[in-house]
């Protein structure tokens, strides 16, 4: 029995995609071309591997028990390559990093950055998706480490603090809070509240602490990105509670303010998260190392500017 990984790879690419010229797509490779290596694996094996049920696609008992081993294989293959790379002191390789939104916009990109700068031959890749992908994506294997600002469940994984993450409550200057010192919380449940969607890390947080106080919300709209509340809020559509890291642009030019409210900001972390079980990569351990040692720098310099700060 002559069998190749190269023609093991295309029979699985089939099997996963249901479809000879899905398969080919995905591949780069002519449909022709898949159908061929196919039939030649099933001249090897001397057993058809799929049979066609109408216009659809099944694997045949064969081809089944093939797909279980093949993955098999390559997940073989994968951790061969994880302990290469290891041997090879973690200076090349490839860590996939999801974030949540805001945390993915202003928060890891700098310390991305700063990792790139220090291990240049890495390749990092970042999604950016709502915390409930990140932590799936997570537990199914498909990143390496997640940022988060909410992890309700960590179960199966290793979670460790970041960088402080505090929350405000934001407005445009022309509100008619702007100027105001010390408005009770009770104050903001007049106003109208412009949210995340539902599962939103800081979402969940705000609402928890309104709720505590038996506060109602008044909501004006729900937005998907923190980059549309902002635009909201600026255009006096409401007010919200967002990451101070996420609004300092806009402080700076004066298109928002932050309300002085009783009892805000709210101190929260952002967390860092990785598979409590699994074989990391050399290259994934030094990116949570480095994250690690770059927050405790932060944390550091937020401590000094705090100490000055008190004695003038």
């Amino acid at each position: 029995m002559d069998i190749n990984l190269h023609q093991l790879h295309i029979f699985q690419s089939v099997a996963t995609h249901g479809s000879y010229s899905r398969a080919a797509a995905a591949l780069y490779l002519s449909q022709p071309g898949v159908s061929l290596q196919v039939k030649a694996l099933e001249r090897s094996i001397g057993m058809p591997l799929f049979e066609k049920v109408g216009r659809t696609l099944h694997l045949t008992e064969a081809g089944r028990e093939l797909l279980a081993y093949s993955e098999r294989i390559f997940g073989l293959l994968d951790e061969t390559r994880l302990v290469m790379e290891e041997l090879g002191g973690g200076r090349r390789g490839t860590v996939k990093v999801a974030a949540s939104t805001t945390a993915g916009i202003y928060v890891v990109p700098p310390a991305l950055g700063a990792f790139h700068r220090q291990y240049p031959e890495v390749r990092l890749t970042l999604d950016v998706l709502n915390r409930l992908t990140v932590q799936k994506q997570l537990l199914d294997n498909e990143v390496d480490l997640a940022v988060m600002g909410l992890i309700e469940d960590p179960k199966d994984m290793e979670v460790a603090e970041y960088v402080p993450n505090e929350l405000v409550v934001i407005a445009s200057p022309r509100h008619r809070l702007a100027e105001r010192e010390s408005i009770p919380l009770d104050e903001l449940a007049k106003e109208l509240f412009l949210l995340r969607e539902a599962g939103s890390g800081t979402r969940v947080d705000m609402q928890g602490l309104f709720e505590r106080r038996g506060i109602t919300l008044r909501v004006g709209m729900e937005l998907r990105s923190s980059g549309a509340i902002k635009q909201a809020v600026a255009a006096d559509l409401g007010i919200a509670v967002m990451p101070l890291g996420a609004i300092e642009l806009e402080l700076l030019v004066g298109r928002l303010v932050v309300l002085n409210v009783v009892g805000f900001p709210v101190h929260r972390h952002w967390y860092l998260a990785r598979r409590a079980a699994g074989h990391s990569s050399a290259a994934a351990t030094a990116l949570w190392n480095f994250l690690i040692h770059y927050r405790d720098d932060i944390v550091r310099s937020l401590a000094a500017q705090q100490s000055v700060a008190e004695t003038r």
